[in-house]
């Protein structure tokens, strides 16, 4: 498989095709997706307008594994979409052994307060403007890059230049739908790299792209989130309904997230192995209802075993 390419691989594995999409929204600064299950996923929205969507209107009850392919797409408003449902299906899982940031006089820049006494004389950049960012310029070497620019930022082409050169890396997560993820992680390798933002996915498995923190929210009234994101709200959602949280992503603690998700990945496939067993001892002739879900279970847990092993091989004598 293309590196490049594995990062949306493992994402489209969060999502089962027993899920539906119940509700979808496009707000103006984020994408809300909530699955027939309950949870909400969250995602930027892109910053160009469209009237020509061909598939408004038409997703409600469809599988969510139907938007998650969208992940893969160039299409920004699919991209985007596929990662909110993504981030739906992620968020019905257990959180990882995290920090949930207290709130802040601008709580969307929570996590560069958590950080600050570590950037301190570090070489700082941050990817993806934050509204606010501007009041760091003059505590710490900071560099902004963004794909559009505002007074002080330079342009995401620069990041070539200047991400090699960087002590931190603030990365949006945005970054993973618009595909600019796997160049940024690479160019982002020699430095502390946070994943950070709304769109920031659950993952254990970035640490294999040099991700050393995730910096996600924990959806605290996903009510809130959604009538929030879907009358315009931009930072306003972390006053009411989404908090910072941050995840070390430490050799142990990869491994404690990824051994969790193997042995609850591991139950399920037991359950469906032995609901199909039954499923033909009861003389049924008929291919098993949730055959597809069992290969999708077993496709999910080959590759949780496959990013496990090399944790394992490195450093499995730490735990």
């Amino acid at each position: 498989m293309n590196p490049s390419q594995r990062i949306y691989e493992l994402l489209i594995d969060q999502c089962n095709s027993n899920v539906t999409v119940d509700t979808l929204m496009i707000g103006l600064v984020w994408t809300v997706c909530q699955s027939q299950n309950g949870t909400s996923g969250l995602a930027m929205s892109p910053a160009i307008t469209t009237r020509t969507l061909p598939w408004s209107g038409t997703l409600t009850g469809k599988p969510i594994t139907d938007l998650a392919a969208w992940v893969t797409d160039w299409e920004p408003y699919k991209a985007t979409v596929a990662m909110s449902a993504i981030n739906s299906c992620i968020n019905a899982k257990p959180l990882p052994e995290s920090v949930l940031l207290e709130q802040q006089e601008q709580p969307n820049l929570a996590v560069f307060e958590h950080f600050l006494p570590q950037l301190q004389g570090q070489n700082v950049v941050v990817v993806g403007h934050y509204p606010g960012i501007e009041r760091y310029q003059e505590q710490l070497h900071l560099t902004v890059l963004e794909k559009q620019p505002v007074a002080g930022d330079l342009p995401d082409a620069a990041s070539e230049f200047i991400l090699p050169k960087a002590d931190w890396v603030f990365l949006t997560a945005s970054s993973i739908p618009n595909k600019t993820f796997p160049r940024l992680a690479e160019l982002s390798a020699t430095a502390k790299t946070v994943l950070m933002g709304p769109t920031t996915p659950w993952l254990p498995q970035l640490h294999e792209f040099g991700i050393d923190y995730l910096a996600g929210v924990d959806i605290i009234d996903a009510n809130a989130l959604y009538h929030t994101a879907a009358q315009g709200g931009g930072v306003r959602i972390f006053h009411n309904a989404v908090r910072y949280r941050i995840a070390d992503l430490s050799p142990s603690n990869s491994m404690a997230w990824l051994k969790q998700q193997i042995a609850a990945c591991a139950v399920e496939k037991n359950h469906l192995t032995e609901a199909m067993d039954n499923w033909y001892k009861a003389g049924n002739t008929s291919r098993f209802p949730g055959y597809r879900l069992l290969e999708e279970t077993h496709s999910r847990l080959s590759r949780l075993d496959s990013s496990y092993k090399p944790l394992w091989d490195n450093y499995g004598n730490l735990t």
